[in-house]
This record gives structure tokens, sequence and C-alpha cells, in this order.
């Protein structure tokens, strides 16, 4: 089934079940007015909505036209947002690129930050800044939503936990990263607010895509309505999700609506770096990796940061060309 989130003046939205192809949607009111209640509850309440979806299928219930400009993410907050870093070949690029050598053990044990999660962006709210010079970048990534997670939990344990998948743009401000980083203790204001797609997705709802661990589809990034990235989720994943998981759970437990996040989906060329679309290539889910292969390549970057008026969008589709997750579509722009 698949569920979204709808602005209704509130902090946390209402809860709808929305439609197999993204067009209709009915309220789940009666079952549990936001997402976390209903992940609060999940054994009890995932089959009333998932019958409810059925009963939209065959038009059996009111339901209302689907717009996704009317969506906030699908938690509009969290308990705890965790993003990883599995493609590990993204790593290793842009630590390249400033010279650094990658550590052998990033290849055994996922890096991961606790990302800020009380106030994520909807999927078609401008990313607002204040500075260009803070190097404004999108980073396009998989998230899955897990039910509660108990500490130490195994691998196993951990995709079975698996409620939800959704889509991210992970903003990103380049230009204040390495000052923070290197203070050694993490990201904080170069992270700012994240955004989520419109729906989000039981993993059944994905059929042979969803293999228990990754996604198997490319990931659709374009800037400015050109394509930039069409990477494949399921393609030099280091660490699946259920891995990634279990480290987050390693020593403390995973309540219920915690969000996991991939990293920025990254693939390979030929053993080396990636190529532009244009190129070849299956292009970049952000934009400091192309500037890193052009620093590698070149000797400097050539591709700008994100600047105001520029647009984003991140869509994944099924094979047979039908949008997934709903689009994340978002403008850049100063704030007022």
């Amino acid at each position: 089934m698949k569920l979204a989130t709808l602005k209704n003046g509130t902090r946390d939205g209402r809860l709808v079940v929305v439609s197999a192809d993204l067009t209709q949607s009915t309220g789940a009111d009666d079952i549990a007015p936001t997402l976390q209640a209903a992940l609060d509850d999940w054994a009890a309440v995932a089959p009333k909505l998932a019958a409810l979806a059925e009963s939209l299928e065959h038009g059996s219930v009111p339901a209302q036209r689907f717009h996704e400009h009317d969506c906030m993410s699908p938690l509009p907050r969290a308990y705890q947002w965790a993003d990883g870093s599995a493609y590990v070949n993204h790593v290793e690029l842009v630590r390249r690129a400033r010279g650094a050598e990658m550590p052998q053990s990033f290849w055994s044990d996922p890096l991961m930050y606790q990302g800020g999660s009380d106030s994520f962006l909807g999927p078609r709210d401008p990313v607002s800044m204040a500075d260009e010079a803070w190097g404004i970048d999108m980073e396009g990534e998989i998230a899955v939503v897990v039910d509660d997670v108990p500490a130490g939990a195994s691998v196993d344990e951990a995709r079975e936990a698996i409620r939800l998948v959704m889509l991210v743009n992970d903003v990103s401000l380049r230009g204040l990263i390495p000052a923070e980083l290197a203070k050694g203790f993490g990201f904080f204001q170069s992270k700012p607010s994240s955004a989520f797609s419109p729906v989000a997705v039981t993993p059944d709802e994905l059929g042979e895509a969803w293999d228990g661990g990754k996604l198997n589809l490319p990931l659709v990034v374009d800037v400015n309505g050109k394509p930039f990235g069409r990477a494949d989720a399921g393609v030099d994943m280091t660490f699946d999700f259920p891995t990634l998981v279990a480290h987050a759970a390693k020593t403390r437990p995973l309540c219920a609506g915690s969000i996991i996040g991939s990293g920025t989906v990254s693939n390979k060329l030929d053993g080396g770096p990636g190529k532009p679309i244009s190129q070849g290539g299956v292009g970049y889910s952000c934009i400091a990796e192309i500037r890193t292969i052009e620093t590698i390549q070149g000797g400097g970057p050539k591709t700008p940061f994100l600047r105001f008026g520029d647009t984003v969008r991140i869509e994944m589709k099924d094979k047979a060309g039908h949008s997934i997750f709903g689009a994340i579509e978002q403008k850049v722009e100063k704030n007022a």
C-alpha cells in the first residue's frame, strides 16, 4: 500500500491511503490520524490500512483526487533520522578529491550520521537558504522507516522491522561541511532540513524490485528539467538496509518511526568513476560527485552548486514507467 500525509494546518498532517497509480486518496482518520500513530501500533493498524487501500482500488470508499503538492513529508517530523553512506563509491570519490585516504574499514563498517528530524520539508516545499556561497547541493537517496528495533538486533531482525520505503533529498551545504568535520564532531549546520517523497510505500508494493534489502531501480534526478542522474539504487550498494538498520541499533533501540537513509545513490562505470548521462554514463545523485570527478580528472570542479532559482526533481519509476513514490520537486530560493 501507499501512504501519504496531507497538509491540514497541523504539525503532523493527516494520514491518507493513496491509490497505486497515485491519482486518488482516501482519509484514514478512523484508523490512525497520523502516520506516526499508525507506526506506533503497526501490527494492529496495518491490516486495516491495507483493507482500506484495497477498497480504494475497487472504488468502494469515498475518494478525492490526490495532489502531490498538498503533501507534507510522510513523516513531517520523526523521532530519529539516521543517514548512512551505503554507496562507498561516493565516499571514496569525495575523499580522493580532497586528498584524503579512505580507511579500509569503510568497506566493512558503515558510516552514519544523526540528522535533524524535527522539521522535514514537504516534497514540493522550496529549499530556502540565505547564501549561495554555502554550496547548496541535493542528495538523492532511498530511506526506510522501521518498527521498533531492539538494541543489538541482528541483520535478520532488522530486515523484519522495515515497514516503509521512501525517497529523500538530503540537502547538504558543501561549503560548510569541511569546517564542521574539522572540528571532529560531525554535521550540524551543513545538514539543513531534508525532504521526503510524497508517498511512503510498503515493501510488498515494490514487487520484485525490492529484494528484502535493496531497491533495484534507477533513481531519476533532474536539475532544471535536464537529466542529471539515473544511478541504479540496487547497484554498488555496499551495505543493504538491514545492515544499516542493525548498525544503527548496535547500542540502542530504535523506536517505531525511525528513518534510516542509504546515503547518496552512486554507481561506478567499468570499475571507475561514473560519467554524465550525456557521455553515456548514468550520471550522479548529487553535484558534489561530479565536481569530485572533475577535480580528479581535470584539476578542479566545473559544475556549480545549486543557485537561487534552480529546481531539483527526484523520482523513481517502475519498469512500466509509472512513478512509484511521486516526485520530490524543489526550487532553491533565497531566504526572505
